[in-house]
């Protein structure tokens, strides 16, 4: 019988570092999307869902369940895709997994960082209690409530939201009986993977305090506190967090490149992209990404029509007509007609010349020709 697996996503190049991202209670793994696509230029990135929440089924644990319930569960995963050591963060309960792992199984984790989370959560009684009343009432209410629990200022993220009111209640109570009994404080000291903490200063779930206890204790721990972010800041703060993360895991500065790539090019483009990656060419997909798309591309000065002209123009100048046939989609994501695509190769005619133009017009018509079939 095949072993039930957390439900999970996996994006970057499969040659790249692995990162494991974790959830917080009640969301789904979409708590990363604003985070997770920049840091697969540089890394392979698995995000999971928790038992009952998002695709993972709710009977991978019960009542009862515990922080290395979980966290047995990850390690079932990440060996089920060939990872003997891999990168961590959480936020909430999946920092609560990363610490587990970290002081549990160091020999499997590389590098940890605990996002808006805690090495206890308040004593086991008002988990208790929420676990009974999920299992008795379901998650309606708790759902009405989340954007006080886990954002600030008037901030939503309707999917998260929506994640929450669909989570199975006997999953998400048996997750309320993990925090419960959770509580690591007297071994913190233990850890010794390189660890980075994350506080939202706005947290009212997991205050800067509870992060500060943890880097105290935790030898060479690193604290970093964003102001504005609730208990869901990589939804709420995500530049900010993601800078941190890519500082801890030595992935270079951050910036908007890849989710620019992507919808400049399109993801199927760029996750071909990222699966003919190899440690030789990573610092390359990492540099376009950060300084093509990330620099030159979200510059406001011009708009993305614009830019698609000008790149069609100089790609035809060049004689780069692999990389042509690239920006033609592109320009179509962009906006531009047909018409216009043809009428600036018309240009290049005149100022690039006649057999470079040809050749241009030969590569964009067999482009245009492909999206039409496949429309």
């Amino acid at each position: 019988m095949t072993e039930k697996l957390l439900n999970h996503r996996a994006e970057g190049s499969a040659s790249a570092p692995p990162l494991l991202l974790g959830p917080s209670l009640g969301t789904s793994y979409a708590l990363w999307d604003e985070v997770a696509p920049e840091l697969s230029s540089t890394h392979r990135v698995i995000r999971w869902d928790l038992p009952g929440h998002g695709g993972s089924a709710a009977d991978l644990i019960g009542p009862g369940a515990t922080v290395a319930d979980l966290a047995d569960l990850v390690l079932a995963l990440a060996d089920s895709l060939g990872l003997a050591r891999f990168a961590y963060a959480g936020v909430s309960l999946g920092g609560a997994v990363g610490l587990h792992l970290a002081l549990h199984r160091p020999e499997r984790v590389s590098s940890l960082a605990v996002v808006c989370s805690s090495a206890h959560f308040g004593g086991a009684g008002p988990w208790r209690e929420r676990a009974a009343l999920v299992r008795r009432e379901g998650l309606a209410s708790l759902a009405d409530g989340a954007n006080a629990r886990w954002f600030s200022g008037g901030f939503t993220v309707p999917r998260l939201v929506a994640d929450h009111r669909r989570a199975d209640p006997a999953g998400y109570a048996a997750c309320c009986d993990a925090l419960a009994a959770f509580d690591l404080r007297e071994r913190l000291a233990e850890i010794a993977v390189p660890t980075l903490l994350v506080a939202g200063r706005e947290d009212p779930a997991t205050p800067p305090a509870h992060l500060r206890e943890i880097a105290d204790a935790v030898p060479g721990a690193t604290l970093v506190e964003i102001p504005g972010a609730s208990h869901l800041a990589p939804a709420q703060c995500p530049r900010a967090v993601l800078t941190a993360l890519r500082a801890h895991f030595g992935s270079g500065t951050a910036g908007p490149g890849m989710r620019v790539r992507r919808e400049v090019l399109g993801d199927a483009h760029v996750e071909r992209a990222q699966a003919r990656q190899t440690p030789f060419t990573a610092r390359f997909q990492d540099f376009i990404s950060r300084y093509a798309w990330g620099e030159i591309w979200t510059d406001p000065t011009l708009s993305r029509r614009e830019r698609s002209m000008i790149t069609l123009t100089a790609l035809v100048a060049h004689g780069h007509y692999d990389e042509l046939a690239m920006h033609v989609r592109a320009a179509r994501h962009n906006g531009l007609t047909p018409e216009e695509i043809g009428a600036v190769l018309l240009q290049t005619a005149v100022y690039c010349g006649v057999p470079a133009a040809n050749s241009a017009f030969a590569t964009a018509q067999r482009v245009l020709a492909e999206e039409e079939t496949t429309e």
